[in-house]
């Protein structure tokens, strides 16, 4: 019986194609990235699963994880999410390093769910976390959110930010509808929930949780809270006032970045991961069409406590390259990445030239010039359609009367410019590439 060649379900096999948009979207995060100061990190792809058991929350456990026991008997996980590992590094060496923390990396992640548009099994995701900078590392960290989606061309016409602070969720679910924190968490399921489910469905959840009526009432009004001068309103009139001053000073904070005109507030924003304590936030494409969150993220501030270390305020984002690539290919972001890119192709039209070519591939690379060798004597039709499959922007052909005079015939392919450049002024040849970049 023959091998199945199709990947694993819900992996992706990437050709050079594929390879060229993967490579395009994860250099420019690394770039906008590094502008912000942020460091590259990597961690292993195996963790322990205690690891994930600790924080992350019973349905990335129960439902969505890879794991297994190896032969030293360990129970440990394919990772599903990076924050556990960054976590678990900074507790390593955040007694002996400067602070503000500031790293990034962009891992391969696996979670056992069912693909569907937007959410494969194997996945990857960037990341971007700060430890030790208090608010201020949670409004930067909306600054490099805004800045990576800008670096891509996109705009405030497309996407917005939707932010919540699950302090003050747990003053409304805690202290006005009197929950317990177990009862809190179920609801937080339910709140995470409300925008996949009919209002049938949310009643439903919801009188298993709070019983009574009046602070039913009090749960759907505050569903419906739509600006941040609402929720003000609606938690001075509950007697919470106290409860979103926090909240007031972070989104002033980001009024006076100008950042006001991508953010809104939204009651239903509360991220699935229970290691969440303060402001969380889901970066939401605007198309009708892909109207879906394509990143996401939050402030934490004990999930160093875990490892037995003192509490360390934190606050980062994931942005998934699944869901990304949908945002850049919907709102028409996304450059053609259907031919290669290559600097300059070089044929030889009789064998007698084969040497020179090669060496003259070896200098043009040498000067950074991405450069192909047609293998064997080539005629110029053959050149010229093999250029045509290809992005090529320059060619160069030596034929036996270029090799007697040590010259090369070069062409640009935009321009339909010919050159004829001598083997001894490369400069010239190197500029004249360089120069159309």
């Amino acid at each position: 019986m023959a091998l199945n060649k199709s990947p694993y379900r819900g992996t992706r096999d990437f050709f050079p194609a594929e390879m060229r948009k993967r490579q395009f979207i994860f250099q420019k995060m690394a770039e906008v990235s590094e502008l912000f100061a942020y460091e590259p990190y990597d961690g292993p792809i195996l963790e322990e699963v205690e690891l994930y058991l600790a924080k992350s929350g019973e349905e990335l456990i129960n439902e969505q994880i890879y794991s297994f026991t190896d032969r030293g008997d360990r129970k440990v996980a394919i990772r599903p999410e990076m924050t556990p590992t960054v976590a678990r590094m900074a507790a390593q060496v955040h007694r002996e390093i400067a602070k503000p923390i500031r790293w990034y990396s962009i891992p391969n992640l696996m979670r056992y769910e069912k693909p569907q548009k937007g959410r494969l099994r194997e996945f990857w995701q960037y990341n971007a976390d700060v430890f030790g900078a208090g608010e201020h590392g949670e409004v930067e960290i909306i600054q490099l959110a805004v800045a990576i989606m800008k670096s891509f061309g996109a705009t405030h016409e497309h996407f917005e930010i939707d932010l919540n602070d699950r302090r003050v969720v747990d003053a409304i679910f805690k202290t006005l509808l009197g929950l317990d924190d177990q009862a809190a968490l179920k609801l937080y399921k339910v709140v995470d929930k409300v925008k996949k489910v009919n209002e049938e469905g949310l009643q439903k959840m919801t009188k298993e949780i709070i019983t009574d009526e009046a602070k039913q009432a009090l749960f759907y009004e505050y569903l419906k809270i739509a600006t941040f001068p609402d929720l003000h309103a609606y938690l001075e009139k509950n007697g919470l006032a106290e409860a979103t001053k926090e909240f007031s000073h972070f989104t002033k904070r980001l009024e006076d970045m100008g950042l006001n005109i991508y953010v809104k507030y939204d009651p239903t924003i509360v991220r699935g991961l229970d290691y969440y304590t303060g402001v969380v936030f889901e970066v939401f494409d605007k198309h009708p069409d892909n109207r879906r969150a394509v990143a996401g993220g939050g402030a934490y501030a004990n999930l160093l406590q875990i490892f037995n270390e003192p509490a360390l305020p934190g606050v980062g984002f994931g942005l998934g390259d699944v869901t990304f690539t949908d945002f850049l290919v919907t709102h028409g972001l996304m450059p053609d990445f259907s031919k290669t890119d290559v600097d300059l192709l070089i044929a030889y039209l009789t064998d007698a030239a084969e040497k020179e070519c090669f060496l003259l591939a070896e200098q043009m690379r040498s000067r950074g010039i991405k450069t192909e060798v047609i293998f064997g004597e080539s005629k110029p039709k053959k050149v010229f359609t093999q250029s045509e499959k290809k992005n090529y922007r320059f060619v160069a052909m030596m034929g036996q009367d270029e090799l007697q005079k040590s010259e090369v015939q070069v062409k640009n392919l935009e321009t339909r410019e010919a050159h004829t450049i001598h083997l001894l002024d490369m400069e010239k040849l190197t500029d004249l590439i360089k120069g159309t970049k």
